[in-house]
């Protein structure tokens, strides 16, 4: 096996960045410094869905399995991205079975909409993000999909009241990432190992997780 490269597909976490806006600010300080300890060590605080993160069935649906207790073959797997057309804010599923093929089934898939370059303290960025309609859920989870990554802050559109995308994807035992970057930088219909390893939090809804897209030759 040779790696031919490693996509980082996350965000750099800091102070002062773009979350959900009803998350508290990021608390990023030092503790220790090499003046006065002779070492460098930093306190930090933040949302457990803060910058790209995990969510975990358990996060909206009770039943669901929290964030340490995910099987590790969902975080682990080959996937595609995929670039569906958006309508409105919202990503129907026309037009997630036009971007489809059969090697898509049971694999990860990441959304890319462009939208991770918009990046900002800003009411576009936070409040009118696009993600998956209602109309998706029973595909998704009837083709055997384990984990689904997108580019905005939610992986369905904030306009939703309720959250049914998160609750429909959970019932199926769906993980999801989101928030990621540089989906642009993947082929479309291109395999990719995919690694989103979450920190083990016990009972957690999620976490913020380290995501890699590796091309494998």
């Amino acid at each position: 096996m040779k790696i031919n490269k490693i996509i980082d597909l996350s965000v750099t976490v800091e102070p002062g960045m773009a979350t959900w806006p009803t998350n508290p600010e990021i608390v990023l300080n030092d503790i220790q410094t090499f003046e006065k300890d002779g070492y460098k060590e930093e306190i930090y605080s933040s949302s457990t869905h803060t910058g790209t993160h995990l969510d975990a069935p358990l996060h909206m649906y009770p039943p669901g399995s929290s964030v340490d207790r995910i099987d590790m073959s969902y975080l682990v797997q080959e996937g595609f991205c995929i670039r569906p057309k958006i309508s409105g804010d919202e990503i129907h599923l026309d037009a997630i079975i036009a971007e489809w093929k059969k090697d898509y089934d049971g694999k990860a898939i990441l959304i890319n909409t462009g939208w991770d370059k918009k990046r900002s303290k800003t009411r576009e960025w936070q409040y009118e993000f696009p993600g998956l309609a209602e109309d998706t859920i029973d595909f998704l989870g009837e083709h055997g999909t384990k984990l689904v990554g997108i580019d905005t802050l939610g992986i369905e559109p904030a306009s939703h009241n309720g959250f049914p995308v998160h609750i429909g994807l959970e019932k199926y035992g769906i993980t999801f990432i989101e928030d990621m970057a540089n989906l642009h930088m993947l082929q479309s219909g291109k395999p990719y190992l995919i690694v989103a390893l979450p920190i083990k939090l016990k009972g957690a809804s999620g976490s913020m997780a380290r995501v890699i897209a590796i091309d494998l030759e």
